[in-house]
């Protein structure tokens, strides 16, 4: 992939105003690895540490794409503005395929199934077929300030 296409993928992410799928805050299990050619090894998306049965919610207004089951393991994903599309697993979708979704609204509940040591969220964004960092999507932290040391 050219560095512009990058660019331009990464901007049009950073457009869609966010919210986060779980409460904050995010807790990364395992980090985006996005593998060097398309079929290579790599992580496609990222973990969010959850218990089963968390509420998931649409980081992004638009429509179901896919609900339903793929390997045995329940998934959503949902077409954002301007053609991205984030995906949730494993999950018991709470939304139809073809449904409008609003940013924020509940549309998914947590399983178990992960492929994570503990309950996790598998939250992935594609471009097209490109795979991309959803944490792109999500609004940034709110900064902490720490007392100085004595």
């Amino acid at each position: 992939m050219t560095t512009l296409l990058l660019s331009l993928l990464l901007a049009l992410a950073a457009s869609v105003p966010g919210v986060r799928p779980l409460p904050a805050p995010l807790s990364v299990v395992r980090w985006w690895d996005p593998p060097p050619t398309p079929y290579a090894a790599g992580h496609r998306g990222v973990d969010l540490a959850a218990p089963v049965g968390a509420e998931l919610r649409a980081v992004g207004a638009g429509r179901v794409h896919f609900a339903g089951q793929v390997a045995g393991r329940g998934v959503l994903s949902l077409t954002l503005p301007g053609g991205l599309r984030t995906t949730y697993e494993p999950v018991r979708p709470l939304v139809a395929e073809g449904e409008t979704v609003t940013a924020g609204q509940p549309v998914a509940v947590l399983t178990e199934g992960s492929h994570c040591p503990a309950p996790c969220l598998h939250w992935g964004l594609l471009a097209g077929d490109t795979y991309l960092n959803p944490l792109t999507l999500a609004p940034p932290p709110t900064p902490r300030l720490l007392p100085l040391a004595p």
